[in-house]
C-alpha cells in the first residue's frame, strides 16, 4: 500500500489531523516540540459518493472503499539537514513513504507555541523546502563521489556511472537554485537514474492550510494565510493546496456520520476538509479507481493511473490478470443515468474492452477470464 507522509513544522497540527484521519488517538499531540517522535501509521478510507448509490443499484450487502495509508513524522527546524532537532529520524522517515503531505498552520493562537515566535506560513514552507534541498544536495554529492570514482573504467559499470554523472550534475545545478528534484529538467531515462538516489524532493506534495475553527468557512475566499500558501504552492511547486481545520476534524472524528454532517451544515461548510485532503493525497500518489458491484458488495478497487485493463483486474486476483479476456465496462454516471446495468446494455453504453483499454477513474467492470 502507497504511503503519504504528513509533515511539518513542529506545533502546526500535524498530530491532530492525523488522528482525524485515521479516527484514532494514536498519535500524542501537545503543545510542545517533538511530541511526536516515532511516526505513527494510520490505514485511512477514501470517500467516495459513488459507491451508495451503486450499492442500492445492486443491492449490496456491503460497501467496501478504496484505502490509502498515512504516516505522522516528527516535526522539523531549520538545521534538520544538518540534524538539528530529530532532524536525521525526520529525514529518514520521510525517504519511506511515497508523496509529501505537508501541514503549514494558517491560524494565530498565542497558546501555542510557534517555533519561530511569529505566523508566516510562506517562510515556513521555505524552511522546509530548503532543508529538504540540503538534504538531497548532500545525497547527491555522496553519490557523485562514488560515481566518480567507478566512471574511471572503461567496462559497462564506467559507463552507466557517467551516464549517472551527468544525471547527478544535473541535479545538484537544480538544487543550487532552490528547486526540488521533481521539477528538473530531465528525460524518462534521466528519471530512472535519478530514482537509485532516493531523494526527498523528488516525492509529490501537497499542502493542508490548517486554519482556525471558526474561520473554516471563509478561509477560502478570505484568509490572506491561506491565499498566501496557494500562490507558493502554484507557483514554486505546481502543486496545491486544501484547507483543513485540524481542531474542528478532530471534533467531527468523534461523531457518528449523520452529526458530523449536521456540525459541517451548521459551521457552513458543505464537505470536510479531511475528505478533500485524502481524496487529493490518492490523486497525488498516482492511485485511480474502478467500482465493481454485486450482491455481496459494492467496492472500490485501487489501480495506478494508467493501469490497463489486465492490471486492474489483477487488483481482485492474480488469475484474473493472468486468464484475463475481457472486460465490460460503463462510465459510473451513464450507469446511474440509466439506473441498472440491464438498461445501460440497451443503451449501448456497456463496452466490450480489451487488454489495451487503459481503464478511467470511475469505471464500473466485470471481468471475464479463463485459467
Amino acid at each position: 500500500m502507497l504511503r503519504a507522509g504528513i509533515v511539518g513544522l513542529p506545533n502546526v497540527g500535524k498530530s491532530t489531523l492525523f488522528n482525524a484521519l485515521t479516527r484514532t488517538r494514536k498519535a500524542e499531540a501537545a503543545n510542545y516540540p517533538f511530541c511526536t517522535i516515532e511516526p505513527n501509521v494510520g490505514v485511512v478510507t477514501v470517500p467516495d459518493a459513488r459507491l451508495e448509490p451503486l450499492a442500492k443499484m445492486f443491492s449490496s450487502e456491503r460497501i467496501i472503499p478504496a484505502t490509502i495509508e498515512f504516516v505522522d513524522i516528527a516535526g522539523l527546524v531549520r538545521g534538520a539537514s544538518k540534524g538539528e532537532g530529530l532532524g536525521n529520524k525526520f529525514l529518514q522517515h520521510i525517504r519511506e513513504v511515497d508523496a509529501i503531505v505537508e501541514v503549514v498552520r494558517c491560524f494565530e493562537n498565542k497558546d501555542i507555541v510557534h517555533v519561530s515566535n511569529h505566523l508566516d506560513p510562506v517562510s515556513d514552507m521555505e524552511t522546509i523546502q530548503t532543508e529538504l534541498v540540503l538534504a538531497d544536495i548532500e545525497s547527491a554529492t555522496r553519490a557523485r563521489d562514488k560515481l566518480e570514482r567507478t566512471a574511471r573504467g572503461s567496462d559497462k559499470e564506467a559507463r552507466e556511472a557517467k551516464e549517472g554523472l551527468d544525471v547527478v550534475d544535473k541535479l545538484l545545478k537544480h538544487f543550487d537554485a532552490g528547486k526540488r528534484a521533481l521539477s528538473a529538467p530531465l528525460s524518462e531515462d534521466e528519471r530512472a537514474i535519478a530514482a537509485r538516489l532516493f531523494l526527498l524532493t523528488s516525492k509529490p506534495i501537497l499542502f493542508a492550510c490548517n486554519v482556525a475553527e471558526d474561520e473554516l468557512a471563509t478561509a477560502e475566499s478570505s484568509s490572506p494565510h491561506v491565499a498566501a500558501v496557494r500562490k507558493f504552492a502554484e507557483t514554486h511547486l505546481g502543486t496545491e493546496a486544501v484547507v483543513v481545520s485540524a481542531a474542528i476534524e478532530a471534533e467531527l472524528a468523534e461523531l457518528p456520520d449523520a452529526e458530523a454532517r449536521e456540525y459541517l451544515a451548521h459551521l457552513g461548510v458543505t464537505d470536510s476538509g479531511v475528505s478533500n485532503l485524502i481524496r487529493s493525497a490518492y490523486h497525488l500518489l498516482g492511485l485511480r479507481t474502478y467500482l465493481t458491484g454485486g450482491e455481496k458488495e459494492a467496492r472500490a478497487w485501487t489501480i495506478h493511473a494508467g493501469d490497463r485493463a489486465p492490471q486492474a483486474a489483477g487488483a481482485i486476483h492474480s488469475d484474473f490478470e493472468r486468464g484475463f479476456i475481457k472486460a465490460e465496462t460503463v462510465a459510473y454516471a451513464d450507469l446511474v443515468a440509466s439506473g441498472s446495468m440491464a438498461a445501460a446494455r440497451e443503451k449501448g453504453l456497456v463496452r466490450q474492452e480489451g487488454k489495451d483499454y487503459i481503464v478511467q477513474d470511475g469505471d464500473v467492470m466485470l471481468f471475464k477470464f479463463n485459467v
